[in-house]
């Protein structure tokens, strides 16, 4: 998995869970940085979202879950 297509995966289970659209969602979540392995062997990725308190907790909700499950992306 690459970062295009993790972001594309959160936004989708954001409208999905929270409802609103991917446009939004994609702003909120914003770009998926990724790590060196070597630094972040747990999970090699981060996002910074930005948006309303609620936005955020929703994003954070499910990055715990996504952490356990995408732990490791490829770099492009």
């Amino acid at each position: 998995m690459n970062p295009a297509t993790l972001q594309d995966l959160l936004v989708k289970s954001l409208v999905k869970k929270a409802g609103g659209n991917q446009r939004r969602w994609r702003t909120v979540v914003g770009p998926i940085s990724v790590h060196d392995v070597a630094t972040h062997a747990h999970c090699n990725w981060s996002v910074k979202p930005s948006g309303t308190s609620r936005e955020i907790a929703e994003v954070e909700r499910l990055l715990d879950t996504m952490r356990i499950e995408h732990s490791l992306i490829d770099a492009q």
